[in-house]
């Protein structure tokens, strides 16, 4: 990922020194377990966890010879050590260390994510509560509909989070994973134990049965997973972009004195940071495609998968951790403007009560159709001639058809948010 793009802690998870380092704690957890089962003298276990190093620089070198990188990096780390080096890699394929170094890396960069969504998730439930009863238009097909309030559009954002949330859970079960099982998955030259023993070590899960490899449907549904939860974040995302068109402009990211919005127009006050969210969703459901594709490997295992992964895996937690850390100072910095909100409600003359209207004729026993057909001719007139549709309302037959106290609570937002306790309810913010 671009350094751009890239925090330091979530990007230096993916360095050379740390996938090196990953590997290296693979080796030694594979080597404890063999001490265990008597396997490998204890001393010389020891010896190894204490001594055993590299650089990453060397491994380049050795790689250049062997064009093999986990055998460069098992000689780079046997430099290091003594006699003992002969029971380093025991037993063991390159993919047992590499997907097992790999879990323990997804896990620490699951460990950032998660607190991302956390913290994201604690800044719309805040910001649901402050805007409970904002009220505001609710539109559909970019029209204006009927009332709404600020904060119920949080609501949604909130759940949708928390969706989020759980099947992140869920996919990072999956990767968080370790398998020490042999060149076809039959554990032949390393038994159960020692898988058992370095998973246990190294705080990752297992599964019942793999190849020489973990299965990639696990990887496809995690990069499947961090991608959706970048489309959720285009959502949030595309709607501040919307708000913030100067023929709406409802809320607005903060603009900070010295900065820029444009190199032409001095006037210009973008959503860059909204429209920045939506184009790095596009690239995380890209890796989609990919993690799909590396399902299908070639009997027990090949290595197509491998060079994608280099490139998706890092790309895509990386990039999603910088998303959910940029939308979150977006949001919790967000301009608001309630009196724009009210504004905007009158700017089609009273016609998003027409509903109310139609049902409270509907009540005196009309039938919908009368109703329907003789509210939207008021409509229409109100639409088309720019007249406020209650003076038409108060003009028309309606007005013998109902009270006018009746006529003036077809036409009181308040009616629409009646049930807001109940939502903030159902949505478990009190």
């Amino acid at each position: 990922m671009l350094a751009r793009y890239s925090r330091p802690e979530m990007a230096k998870i993916w360095t050379d020194e740390s996938k090196y380092g990953a590997w290296l704690k693979v080796e030694i957890a594979v080597t404890n377990a063999w001490a265990k089962l008597g396997v490998v003298p204890q001393e010389d276990a020891e010896k190894i966890a204490k001594n055993a190093s590299f650089t990453a620089e060397r491994v380049a070198e050795m790689e250049e010879v062997t064009h093999h990188d986990v055998v460069a990096f098992t000689r780079t780390v046997s430099e290091s050590l003594g006699e003992e080096k002969k029971w380093v890699h025991y037993g063991l394929t390159s993919t047992d260390v590499v997907d097992t170094a790999q879990g323990y890396l997804l896990k620490q960069a699951d460990q950032i994510l998660r607190q991302d969504l956390e913290e994201l998730k604690e800044t719309i439930k805040q910001m649901a509560l402050k805007y409970k009863n904002t009220v505001m238009i609710g539109r559909t097909h970019g029209v204006q509909a009927e009332p709404m309030t600020f904060g119920l559009k949080m609501c949604r954002w909130y759940t949708e989070i928390q969706r989020d949330i759980e099947r992140f859970e869920h996919a990072t079960a999956g990767v968080e994973c370790g398998e020490i099982s042999g060149a076809v998955g039959t554990y032949a030259n390393v038994p159960p134990e020692v898988e058992k023993s370095v998973t246990e070590e190294l705080g990752l899960n297992r599964q019942p049965v793999t190849s020489q490899v973990l299965p990639r449907d696990l990887h496809a549904e995690y990069i499947a997973t961090l991608g959706l939860i970048a489309t959720s974040l285009e959502e949030f995302a595309t709607e501040i972009r919307g708000l913030q068109r100067s023929e709406i402009h409802e809320v607005e990211e903060h603009f900070n004195p010295g900065q820029k919005g444009s190199s032409a127009m001095p006037h210009k006050r973008n959503p860059i940071g909204s429209e920045n969210i939506c184009g790095m969703a596009r690239v995380l459901r890209g890796n989609i495609v990919t993690a799909y594709e590396n399902v299908a490997l070639w009997h027990e295992r090949d290595i197509s998968h491998s060079s994608a992964e280099r490139v998706i895996l890092p790309d895509s937690t990386i990039g999603l951790d910088y998303m959910l850390h940029r939308f979150n100072k977006i949001l919790s910095s967000l301009d608001v403007f309630p009196e724009t909100m009210k504004e905007n409600m009158n700017k089609t003359y009273g016609l998003i009560y027409s509903q109310r209207l139609l049902l409270k004729l509907i009540n005196t026993g009309m039938s919908r159709e009368k109703a329907y057909d003789m509210v939207q001719k008021l409509t229409a007139k109100s639409w088309n001639e720019h007249v406020q549709f209650r003076e038409l309302v108060d003009q028309s037959e309606i007005a013998d058809i109902l009270p006018k106290a009746e006529i003036d609570d077809a036409f009181d937002y308040s009616y629409h948010l009646r049930h807001l306790d109940e939502i903030y309810r159902q949505v478990g913010i009190e």
